[in-house]
């Protein structure tokens, strides 16, 4: 085998999914066909789950100053992303080829092999692995599974088969990143009779214009980025304004097409990323997605691999993002309508904006957008946490202050014992050299429900156990997400 795994694509969740597979230590290639990175930036920032998740990793740092927000919306219609009660707030203006240089690092820190200028053409799968072709690869690569991250086109979805419906589009979009335009007087979103105008500040005085005319039917196939020039012609005919003297930075276009994959996992191919589901996207969720998606596949994919974990474990991967890509796009549908409905979606967007005045609907499609109202199902119980995310918790462990965010970053399984159960510890010993057994002197209340004496993390930091209040013990559980006893 050249490596355990290849990846194609060198985006954000290619890249995540690598650092992810070598904090595992197996080792893998990323094969991306592009020479070196395009400097584009679709993405413009992270949801609070993203920001969680790179939290966990501690991989914040490496981006130097965020710029944060409490504000989102839901098909343009205000929401306050602060009814969450999150440790974090949601990145605003961060590029996504900033997203893919930290990314990209972290991952060749960790001792990633990151080959560019090589693109996949083929695969054949065996009992034993895949074998990839690849233009510019000398030969042919062995590996035992392929991942296709290569995007929304992907060329391992179309090799491997995979069932892809969905709609088509209806509406072309315009992007353009625009240096030298005096915008500071226009609104965040503009809802014309003909259209919608979106525009964003980003550094080094750039804007990103966002243009979408109604009734501008998308070509069957682009195969290159629109000119400037029909940008700035459609940004006139729907503000009056001109941004023709303006210097073009990057112009892209892309549609409300929204596609998933029937299935994430074939044999020995999996899906993630835009390779898996395309969508509008509304409030910047693609590439948050796709980053999380990177995150649960990794360490399960790692377990296959080291042996430690039977492969029916990968089929958790599908039954628990492909619903949560199932959620995705449908609220990204639901804003579609709003965003680029016209008269006819008035009185929606009236009513919708009505329901917003109440709390519990506002803190519910605030959870959707931002990721934080996912929980998986691991089993079932009672407890409150099971299947969510582990909220930060604050801890003392052997006189030193911590967290639960900190003893996850080395990506392994945790368990917390939070009532000093001897017992407990002693039936989780055959998993030890997987799971970490932290049994903390003190710990904050406030994220756990009164009672509870302890709980199972998984590496990407879901509750997959806890007691009292689930229905497995603590070594089903344990065999269950980690595999058998050592």
């Amino acid at each position: 085998m050249d490596a355990s795994v290849i990846v194609v694509g060198a985006g954000p969740s290619g890249l995540m999914l690598a650092g992810e597979l070598r904090l595992a230590g197996v080792d893998v290639i990323v094969l991306d066909r592009l020479p070196e990175r395009t400097g584009e930036s679709r993405g413009i920032g992270f949801t609070i789950r993203t920001m969680e998740v790179f939290d966990q990793r501690g991989l914040l740092p490496r981006f130097g100053k965020i710029q944060t927000s409490e504000a989102g919306h839901f098909g343009g219609l205000p929401l306050d992303l602060g009814v969450l009660g999150s440790a974090h707030e949601s990145a605003r203006t961060v590029p996504q080829s900033r997203t893919e240089a930290v990314l990209e690092s972290w991952a060749r820190d960790l001792g990633a092999d990151i080959r560019r200028g090589h693109e996949f053409t083929a695969y054949v799968e065996d009992t034993d692995g895949v074998t990839v072709t690849a233009m510019g690869s000398d030969t042919h690569l062995r590996a035992r599974y392929l991942v296709g991250c290569d995007g929304g086109r992907s060329r391992v979805r179309k090799a491997a088969g995979f069932d892809f419906p969905g709609t088509p589009a209806t509406t072309e979009l315009f992007l353009a990143d625009i240096r030298g335009a005096d915008l500071s007087d226009r609104m965040t979103i503009e809802r014309t009779d003909d259209g919608l105008v979106m525009i964003a500040q980003l550094p080094g005085g750039v804007h990103r214009v966002i243009i979408g005319e109604r009734g501008a039917t998308p070509p069957e196939w682009r195969t290159e980025p629109p000119k400037f020039s029909e940008v700035a012609d459609a940004f006139k005919r729907l503000t009056g304004s001109d941004i023709s003297g303006t210097e073009p930075v990057w112009v892209s276009a892309f549609s409300d097409a929204a596609h998933q994959a029937v299935q994430y996992r074939r044999g020995r191919v999996l899906l993630a990323g835009d390779a898996a589901h395309v969508h509008l996207p509304a409030g910047g969720q693609g590439m948050n997605t796709s980053i999380q998606d990177s995150v649960n596949l990794g360490w399960k994919l790692a377990a296959v691999v080291r042996g430690t974990a039977p492969p029916a474990l990968l089929d958790t991967y599908h039954d628990e993002r492909h619903e949560v890509g199932r959620r995705l796009l449908a609220n990204t549908r639901a804003q579609s309508l709003l965003i680029l409905g016209g008269e006819e979606a008035g009185p929606v967007r009236d009513i919708l904006g009505e329901l917003l005045e109440h709390p519990e609907v506002e803190r519910h499609l605030a959870a959707r957008v931002s990721g934080l109202d996912i929980r998986y199902e691991v089993g079932g119980g009672p407890h409150p946490l099971l299947g969510a995310r582990m909220p930060q918790l604050r801890l003392l462990q052997d006189s030193r202050s911590t967290s639960t965010v900190e003893l996850l970053r080395a990506g392994r399984g945790l368990l917390l014992d939070l009532a000093g159960n001897a017992v407990l510890r002693g039936r989780a010993q055959g998993w030890t050299d997987r799971v970490d057994i932290v049994t903390p002197s003190s710990h904050d209340p406030d994220h756990v429900p009164p009672g509870t004496a302890a709980l199972l993390l998984r590496p990407d930091g879901h509750v997959a156990w806890a007691a009292p209040g689930a229905h497995s013990d603590l070594p089903t559980a344990l065999a269950r997400w980690f595999g058998p006893a050592r």
